[in-house]
């Protein structure tokens, strides 16, 4: 594979040439209608592929059931069933039709906003800047088992026990195990990581009552992108990326930069949900750039669309030169996208009106 030096936002004709088992809409991926942005909010982002109400709400019966089992949000099961995390990843996952691989994306993703919700932003479940550190910590042992002694072993297991978060990962992490090969776990696990760390650089913000410059903002915002759920899209599609062409310094640019547009979206919709403590990038520019509102949501747009726009000359370019497996990768992350921003303007977390 040819380093990419220079990004075009053009995509070659050569790009209608994508992938088997995904239709005409994926072939398009990367050039014509679908990456026209509705007049609505000027977003570059492609909408759903596939829209399954039936198949969206299984999966969410199935998430609330082990939401229960492992212990989160006790007392507001009925939130985490309006929320429709189990249609999030069955709008992201457009090929995918199997119940049980749309459930293992998704407790994978609840339990990564429940350990959000529960460690970092909401004080009414436990949240507490002090010790996100030392949280973070202990919950990537579940994600990536720490090894040691019998005799703390047992010390450690037993704590964890008492953890719902902990509960819900180790859970999680089994499911997926159940169908990712030992390269896309590490993946999932490193990624974990650098998820953990991008919290603990938020609590630093709250413990000292710092405002993030723009720059550092966007850092922590890469660092705490949708990477992790969207990284699992050849693993619920039942293929692999290899890892010379998954850590390839551009393929990781393409996607890294794809995850990083797609967080944005949820700083556009969660805003107003938000306490005046937390953060979003339109918050951000107001209080650094000291921009009226309506010019900091204007600005997010345009970041998420420059960002967008590069991902799309870079899903270009890796397309012309890869593998057969990085075109289809790429064209299942652009349906992520999609399937992702049709979540959040419908989802209950953020609209009164319920998940459709």
């Amino acid at each position: 594979m040819s380093v990419i030096s220079d990004v075009s936002g053009a995509p070659p004709a050569s790009l209608h040439r994508l992938l088997p088992g995904f239709g005409m809409s994926a072939m398009r991926a990367f050039a014509g209608p679908l990456i026209t942005p509705p007049r609505d909010d000027r977003l570059f982002c492609p909408d759903a592929i596939r829209d399954d109400p039936a198949l969206g709400d299984l999966v969410d019966d199935m998430l609330v059931g082990w939401a229960q089992q492992v212990g989160i949000y006790e007392g507001k099961l009925d939130k985490l069933r309006s929320y429709g995390f189990g249609r999030f990843m069955m709008l992201a996952h457009p090929a995918v039709t199997d119940p049980d691989r749309l459930l293992m994306a998704t407790k994978c993703l609840v339990a990564e906003w429940a350990a959000d919700d529960y460690y970092v932003d909401e004080v009414e479940l436990g949240a507490d800047p002090a010790v996100v550190g030392s949280r973070m910590a202990r919950l990537l042992s579940v994600v990536d088992p720490a090894r040691m002694v019998p005799r703390y072993a047992a010390d450690m297991a037993g704590y964890h026990r008492l953890q719902p978060i902990s509960e819900a990962f180790r859970t999680a992490v089994e499911h997926l195990a159940r169908y990712a090969t030992p390269a896309q776990l590490g993946r999932f696990q490193h990624q974990m990581a650098v998820l953990f760390l991008a919290w603990t650089q938020e609590a630093d913000w709250h413990v000292n009552k710092r405002t993030p410059p723009v720059w550092e903002y966007l850092v922590q915002r890469h660092l705490n992108s949708y990477l992790p759920p969207m990284l699992l899209v050849d693993v619920l599609a039942g293929y692999e990326l290899s890892a010379h062409e998954f850590y390839h310094p551009d393929v990781r640019r393409a996607y890294t930069t794809a995850a990083n547009a797609a967080v944005l979206v949820n700083d556009l919709h969660s805003g107003s949900r938000e306490s005046e403590n937390d953060f979003s990038l339109p918050r951000v520019l107001q209080l650094n750039e000291g921009l009226p509102a309506k010019e900091a949501v204007a600005r997010t747009v345009a970041i998420h669309n420059e960002l967008m726009h590069t991902f799309v000359g870079l899903a270009a370019q890796l397309s012309a030169a890869g593998s057969p497996n990085l075109r289809r990768y790429l064209a299942d992350t652009w349906a992520w996208l999609g399937g992702s921003r049709r979540w959040h303007a419908t989802t209950g977390r953020y609209n009164e009106n319920g998940s459709r």
